[in-house]
């Protein structure tokens, strides 16, 4: 066991894993990995010509994930054992092939990733998205909107959109709104580093939405983040499409990761309807302790 911690310089190796080993889980992607890093420290390993990465969890020290690569779970947990408590986000579909002795495997529907058709999101057809389309209508109606892609160039004005829009939310005393506004500055300054795509609405010649994805797998796009100013209605819904159309059109499908067990952003998820989720399970070895300890979380 070899750990060491996420950085910069892994960015080539561990995207060269994951281009050889496509994932289906919304945590593994570079960006994802490093972006939280500051809520949930990530250690990397390779063992096997596989790359494993490992997160504090509910439970300790654990596998993030699947192993990407061809070593198995099992394999893993022998080597590991002692060391770790389990896995945390293992994808479900995975199971049938693990066989572990005394493990407790944990239903987690709070993490499960949210899977579009992209063409869903883009034309938001049918009687279901009616109200989605009125909301874009009436935001159209109001507003003067203009849509553009992000560059180098425009990365400070959704940084400075992001602090506003922290300013009205109160960021600072909300654990979860403190780390994701670290987890976005985090993606927004590395924008030319990462294989990032992003796009951005202006009213009145200032930014007041933008969202931020790249690719998952060779069919499927994950969502990363996504904020809209909430004095202009519609602005939100009008975002996920345009942001759909424009910059996601080579894909099938988008990842728009989970929903945290949050009523509200299940709700919102669950109104743009669906094609699957991509469900996760914890595992947990024998000797572990399964009760739950706070998240960290870094606001600055």
């Amino acid at each position: 066991m070899n750990l060491r911690p996420l950085t910069l310089d892994d960015r080539k190796p561990v995207t060269e894993y994951l281009r050889r080993f496509p994932p289906e889980i919304s945590e593994l992607t570079f960006t994802n990995l490093f972006a939280w890093r500051h809520s949930r420290p990530i250690w990397v390993d390779e063992f096997r010509e596989s790359l494993l990465f490992f997160a504090e969890t509910k439970t300790g020290l654990a596998i993030l994930g699947n192993p990407v690569g061809l070593v198995s779970l099992p394999e893993v947990f022998t080597e590991y054992t002692s060391r770790i408590a389990g896995a945390d986000r293992f994808p479900k579909e995975r199971l049938p092939d693990v066989a572990l002795n005394g493990a407790v495997v944990v239903e987690d529907r709070d993490n499960a990733d949210y899977v579009y058709r992209r063409e869903d999101l883009a034309t938001l057809a049918g009687r279901h998205f009616t109200k989605k389309r009125n909301h874009i209508n009436q935001c159209l109606a109001a507003y003067k909107c203009q849509y553009e892609m992000i560059t180098e160039e425009t990365v400070p004005e959704c940084l400075a959109m992001q602090d506003r829009w922290c300013a009205a939310r109160d960021c600072k005393t909300e654990p979860g709104l403190c780390g994701e506004y670290r987890a976005i500055v985090e993606t927004l300054q590395n924008y030319r580093e990462f294989p990032l795509t992003g796009g951005a609405i202006r009213i009145d010649g200032t930014i007041e939405a933008f969202a931020v994805g790249e690719r998952l797998n060779p069919s499927t796009a994950v969502w990363h983040f996504e904020k809209a100013m909430s004095q202009f209605h519609g602005l939100g819904q009008l975002i996920n499409q345009w942001f759909t159309r424009e910059n996601l059109a080579e894909f099938t499908y988008v990842n728009r990761e989970q929903d945290l067990g949050i009523p509200g952003l299940r709700k919102a998820k669950e109104s743009y309807f669906p094609d699957h989720l991509v469900e996760k399970v914890r595992i947990v070895l024998p000797g572990a302790d399964m009760e739950k300890t706070p998240d960290q979380q870094v606001c600055i």
